[in-house]
């Protein structure tokens, strides 16, 4: 069946690059297309964040290359790993980047494929389910519901050097997005709920950190805005995680599926909750 589903979809060449997102964590998000590439690839060159379990996919004689970039520790520079791509491609090889999430969130995916066209290497984008949707899916948290928000903003806890990007309108994302969903925010959630109660958001806004996200490791912190950084500290919760402001995190009391295949009892009225969960 798996072979027939395969059959109509493009092959990866010689010679050529698929830029390839993994998904949060669980690997049966992989899309076909991700799952052929892998079975196809002669090397793969992964992200840190991507489930050992998904590169089991790969044909037994395929190369895997190590690309990972955490912060805080020393990793690949990106050009570097761009230029990876470009001379495994000249060599031949079929090469599949596999990045955690989805390459074009926040996941440099535009400047590997940037150096690509550079040097005339023929790429393809293999999208994949990024942590900012499908990691709180696992939480039991949607990002939108229709009476609540008709917005969601996406947006990065740091940039390049390390601290809070300075270009983002902190008032004017906290004024006008009812959820926000922050990557890479942890570390400087201090100064981030700092800014967003000084554009008025209250103190007593739900929040969710969500880590290790749709993996058998996943951490749900429930808490506020303005006790988040307490709250962080207290309970040991560590990155990799997702971040989630608003008031769908109350949803999570009536949605958590995984809790409830766990023995959690669902709520019908989740906004009659509140408190602080780790889970």
């Amino acid at each position: 069946m798996l072979n027939s589903a395969f059959s109509h979809l493009p092959a990866l060449e010689p010679g050529s690059v698929w830029l390839v997102g993994a998904g949060p964590g669980d690997p049966g998000l992989l899309t076909l297309l991700a799952a052929k590439g892998l079975a196809e690839a002669d090397v793969i060159v992964h992200d840190a964040l991507v489930n050992e379990d998904c590169l089991k996919l790969a044909h037994p004689g395929a190369e895997l290359e190590y690309a990972g970039k955490r912060g805080g520790k020393p990793s690949a520079k990106q050009r570097d790993i761009s230029l990876r791509l470009v001379e495994l491609a000249r060599g031949g090889k079929r090469v599949l980047r596999l990045k955690g999430g989805d390459p074009f969130v926040f996941g440099r995916g535009g400047e590997e494929a940037l150096a690509l066209v550079e040097h005339n290497i023929p790429f393809r984008i293999v999208p994949g389910i990024t942590a900012g949707i499908g990691g709180l899916a696992y939480a039991g948290i949607p990002v939108t519901h229709r009476e609540i928000n008709h917005a969601v903003t996406f947006l990065t806890g740091h940039d390049s050097s390390g601290i809070v990007p300075d270009r983002i309108d902190w008032e004017a994302i906290g004024k006008g997005s009812p959820v926000i969903v922050m990557y890479m925010a942890m570390k400087h959630i201090a100064q981030i709920s700092a800014n967003l109660i000084a554009s008025g958001r209250s103190p007593s806004e739900p929040v969710a950190f969500v880590c290790n996200a749709a993996t058998g490791a996943q951490q749900v912190l429930e808490t506020t805005l303005g006790q988040a950084t307490e709250a962080v500290n207290a309970s040991g919760v560590e990155p990799p995680a997702v971040v989630v402001v608003g008031e769908v995190v109350r949803l999570r009391a009536s949605l958590d599926w995984l809790g409830a295949l766990a023995g959690r009892r669902l709520q019908p009225d989740p906004f009659r909750q509140s408190g602080q969960v780790l889970a």
